[in-house]
């Protein structure tokens, strides 16, 4: 009889990529995929830690946990993410009940380190970070998630040591994944009938130049040309990416590489160049710039998408005031934007001139009403256009609506009688434009 799993998972596509190689680990062990925790021989819980409130909601989950195994239900709780390598075997002092502390490194160990839970029924803590850690290779199956797209791991852990982030510190040092068993991946799930296959990493941009086999000049624009060179593949993305290590090269790509769609996720995290300094961003905002318009002068429909820190230590009135000039000139078509809040290792923490809370909130809240404003000017430019979308999947209610997504990753929602299946793809004419969707209609 199979084991049940249950999976939850906090943050970025990293974590989401982590958790369908952990379900399919265990699933080779004969593990199979529930939506019910109260029913399941193994909990995972992936976490993350990049903000305050990510890391709140992770301990908030495990209280969850706790009550379900009062309750006398019996089963492994993993946790692993960035919660778990920050706080090691302090999560375990703190939370007994916890049976399996994991860094990311260690997620390809999970099937021996539940046999050894079982076997032994002691608590476990794997969190050690190697530099000469090495990505194995990997080939997913399809059973679980969406057939139609798929993310690929190319890299992981970041040399960049930005004053604010703790990945570093919880994913480790920068480390590519070998150019042949990305390629090999992105053709085991292009044969299997994936349309769409997004690169991701910490970095992107900087893929190749650490801890892998990759070839002189293999490196991020040669893979996105490897990729984009598989037969049947319809969509290529990436993210997250460094403004300080776009090249021209691979802003070239948008021009050169047909199904290497138009989106462009750029965190520039404050307009101020002395903000930017004690961030450690390593670029001015001048450079960054100079890098949004001649990325449109590759692509001019190319969708740009951004990061902003709001609140950071010594942000004044005039700092705050330039980041919103930014949003003006780079007309940015969604922004990721919080509040600045101090990490566990993270230099910033112990940065003077920390700013109210009271004043991040008035400026998160000026600024993310802004940033609507001009999300909903540009899909309503789009207005009349004809643009190509990737079905994603039918809408629950009302019947015979169906929703997708554009190259430049904006949701289209439509209606049509017929079936259609996820990662079809459709011309549709776009009729209006809502906050945060456009609704057209089927050609």
């Amino acid at each position: 009889m199979p084991q049940l799993l249950y999976i939850e998972t906090f943050g970025c596509q990293m974590n989401e990529r982590d958790s369908e190689i952990m379900a399919q680990l265990l699933g080779e062990h004969s593990y199979v995929q529930t939506n019910k925790p109260e029913q399941a021989d193994v909990v995972v819980v992936n976490t993350c830690s990049i903000r305050g409130k990510a890391a709140h909601k992770a301990y908030s989950c495990f209280g969850r946990y706790k009550k379900l195994k009062g309750k006398g239900h019996d089963f492994i709780l993993a946790v692993t993410g960035c919660v778990a390598q920050q706080d090691g075997a302090a999560l375990l002092e703190r939370m007994p009940y916890i049976d399996i502390v994991m860094g990311p490194q260690s997620i390809y160990t999970l099937p021996s380190l539940v046999a050894a839970f079982r076997r032994d029924r002691k608590s476990l803590v794997a969190t050690e970070l190697s530099a000469d850690f090495v990505i194995p290779p990997f080939l997913p199956n399809l059973a679980e998630g969406p057939a139609h797209k798929r993310f690929i791991t190319i890299m992981q852990g970041c040399d960049n040591f930005c004053t604010y982030c703790v990945v570093p510190y919880t994913r480790g040092r920068e480390i590519s994944r070998s150019f042949g068993d990305i390629l090999a991946e992105a053709t085991h799930l292009v044969r299997q009938g994936v349309k769409e296959i997004t690169l991701i990493g910490q970095n992107v941009n900087s893929y190749g130049q650490k801890g892998c086999d990759t070839k002189q000049n293999q490196g991020f624009p040669e893979l996105l040309r490897a990729v984009a060179g598989i037969d049947g593949l319809q969509r290529l993305r990436f993210t997250s990416s460094h403004p300080k290590d776009l090249s021209e090269e691979l802003m070239r790509c948008f021009a050169e590489i047909p199904v290497l769609c138009p989106h462009f996720h750029l965190p520039v995290q404050s307009g101020s160049n002395s903000i930017l300094q004690r961030m450690n961003r390593k670029y001015t905002i001048e450079a960054y710039l100079d890098k949004a318009a001649r990325l449109r002068e590759y692509r001019p429909d190319i969708a740009l998408t951004t990061d902003i820190i709001v609140g950071f230590p010594g942000e004044t009135d005039d700092d705050f005031a330039a980041t919103m000039q930014v949003m003006e000139t780079v007309q940015y078509h969604g922004a990721y934007s919080f509040k600045y809040s101090d990490r566990p290792n993270a230099k910033a923490a112990d940065f003077p001139d920390k700013v109210a809370e009271t004043v991040k909130t008035e400026r998160l809240a000026r600024l993310q009403a802004r940033q609507e404003e001009i999300a909903l000017a540009l899909k309503q430019a789009d207005i009349g256009k004809t643009v190509e979308v990737m079905v994603e999947g039918a809408s629950k209610s009302p019947a015979n609506q169906w929703s997708g997504r554009t190259g430049g990753n904006q949701i289209v929602n439509f209606s049509c009688e017929a079936k259609l299946v996820p990662g079809q793809l459709l011309m549709v004419e776009i009729e209006s434009a809502c906050q945060n969707s456009l609704r057209g209609k089927m050609l």
